[in-house]
Order: structure tokens, then C-alpha cells, then sequence
């Protein structure tokens, strides 16, 4: 035994990585720490930073492109039916429900953008970036093409494995993503569920100080996280089977002793996080504390 830990401990491991291309889906409620755990896996998994697919980036990268671009813009609206100048009250999208929703964010529209009477005209990608930048759900037309549109402009994705984070919320969503990915070839390496409590979604969003963070708010996104996201990673479960999804504790606390008293260690909270997702992915134990010692979180 002696031995045997002696020559354990001579093996020094910098790196690992996944066997096979494929994804990696990260999904769970509001500040559960998907972006934290994705930057992490980059780096013990050897991942590129740019095969992170944040949902959320995907979103910014379409109305920053469609600023920037022209072209792309002009794709936009042959494409997918979403432009600057189709109003979100008379187009293809355009629900109740919808409607009501953005009339009820006129005075916060009207003070992002700086702009009077949008009551009556808010453009496609007006409604899209406001959404984006103020963690507001858009069209599940949207998202879908969206993320099918970054996936297959990202050649790399099949050759390589990348990390899918935020998406899908919806069975919706999900039933399209896994019916695009079996199109593309693309297999589901792992889904990763990451898991908090209501009273601690909540204090991690006001701890940030969001001014869209109020209770309420908070409350309805817990809701929909109960009431969509739980039933997609279950629609996953059942189209890809118990041992392609892992339920992760994302609240992990570590504190360290000081003569003050307990005090939070947040790096060390991420790492035991982390290290139930390494786990999940079935790097083996002996080497978990090498690559977590080795790359800052």
C-alpha cells in the first residue's frame, strides 16, 4: 500500500480531455453559476474559451452584429423574419401575450434607448437586445434559430466538443435541439443540471445588485425555472437515457476559519462545485485535486 501511494503520487496531472466532439449542456436556474462551472470546464477540459456557447452571447453577438454588419443584418431579415425596421406589435411573432409583456416595459424600454413612444413601434431587435441585457426570455423562435445558426456556422463544433450553456429552457426548446443535433451529427456528452434553492438563487441575484433583480422578478424566474426548465432536462432524460444527465449541488459552501470567525471562501466553494462536475464527467478522483490546483476558478 505503501508503494502504491507512492507511485500515485508521482503522476502529475496538468490536463484531460473528452474522449469524443460533442456537447456539453449546462442548464439550471438563475445564478447557479452555469458561467463559473463553463469557464472552469474550459479550462480543466481543455476546451477552447470560444467553444463556450453562452446563450446569452449568442443573443448579444445577433443584435451587435446586426449594428455592425449589414450584411448580416440583411440575413437576418431574409432569413429568420427578424429585423430593425418590422415592429414587434405586427409580425410574425406578435402574440397577446407578447404584446402585453413589452407594453409593460415601455418606461423602461423608452429609458434604455432613449427613446419616446415606443408603446408603438418597437423594433424586432430593439425588443431582443433589451431582453438580453435585462435577462428577459425572447420568442422561442428566436433562440431556436439562433443557437441551430451559431452551432452550424461553428464548423469546429463537429471536431471538437464545446460547451452549450443556458439552453434549452423549455421542452420546446429542447425536442428542437436534439432533433437539430442529431441532424448535424452532434452527440449529447453530458447533461450537466445544475441545482440551488429558491433562497439562494435570490441571494445570489441581489448580492449583484441587478436593478431588475427585485423579488418579484426573482420569484417568477424560480417559477419558470419549476415549470419549464425541470420538465426539459426531463424530456432530455427521457430521449437520451438516466446516465447522459447529472444532477450537480451548485451550492457547495466552504468557509475557512479566522479569528474572526467563519469566512466564505468563494473560489473554494466554485472548486468543490467544479469538482462534482469533473466527477460527473468521470475524471477519476486521483486526479481531481491536480487539475483543480492547477487552474484558478
Amino acid at each position: 500500500m505503501e508503494m502504491q501511494s507512492r507511485i500515485t503520487s508521482l503522476v502529475h496531472v496538468d490536463k484531460v480531455r473528452v474522449r469524443e466532439p460533442g456537447v456539453i449542456i449546462l442548464t439550471g436556474p438563475s445564478s447557479c453559476g452555469k458561467g463559473e462551472v463553463a469557464s472552469a470546464l474550459c479550462r480543466t477540459l481543455s476546451i477552447r474559451p470560444e467553444a463556450h456557447l453562452s446563450m446569452g452571447e449568442i443573443l448579444r453577438s445577433t443584435f451587435r452584429g446586426a449594428k455592425e454588419d449589414p450584411s448580416f443584418a440583411q440575413l437576418l431579415a431574409s432569413k429568420y423574419d427578424l429585423s430593425d425596421q418590422t415592429n414587434i406589435f405586427d409580425c410574425v411573432d406578435t402574440t397577446e401575450s407578447l404584446t402585453k409583456k413589452v407594453l409593460s416595459y415601455q418606461a423602461a424600454l423608452e429609458k434604455f434607448f432613449q427613446k419616446p413612444d415606443m408603446a408603438h413601434f418597437t423594433s424586432q431587435l430593439q425588443w431582443l437586445e433589451f431582453c438580453t441585457m435585462n435577462g428577459l426570455l425572447v420568442p422561442n423562435r428566436w433562440t431556436e434559430n439562433f443557437v441551430a445558426a451559431h452551432i452550424e456556422q461553428a464548423r469546429s463544433t463537429r471536431e471538437e466538443s464545446f460547451i452549450l450553456d443556458g439552453y434549452p429552457r423549455t421542452e420546446r426548446a429542447a425536442e428542437h435541439l436534439l432533433a437539430f443535433l442529431s441532424s448535424m451529427n452532434i452527440p449529447v456528452l453530458k447533461v450537466l443540471h445544475l441545482s440551488i434553492s429558491r433562497q439562494e438563487m435570490m441571494a445570489r441575484a441581489q448580492a449583484r445588485g441587478r436593478e431588475d433583480d427585485d423579488k418579484e422578478s426573482l420569484h417568477k424566474r424560480f417559477q419558470f425555472y419549476i415549470e419549464n426548465v425541470q420538465p426539459s432536462v426531463d424530456f432530455m432524460k427521457t430521449k437520451l437515457g438516466s446516465d447522459r444527465i447529472a444532477l450537480i449541488d451548485a451550492h457547495q459552501p466552504v468557509f475557512d476559519a479566522t479569528e474572526q470567525g467563519a469566512k466564505f471562501n468563494l473560489e473554494a466553494s466554485i472548486k468543490a462545485v467544479v469538482g462534482s462536475v469533473l466527477r460527473a464527467l468521470g475524471v477519476p478522483r486521483v486526479v481531481l485535486n491536480d487539475l483543480l490546483s492547477n487552474n484558478e476558478v
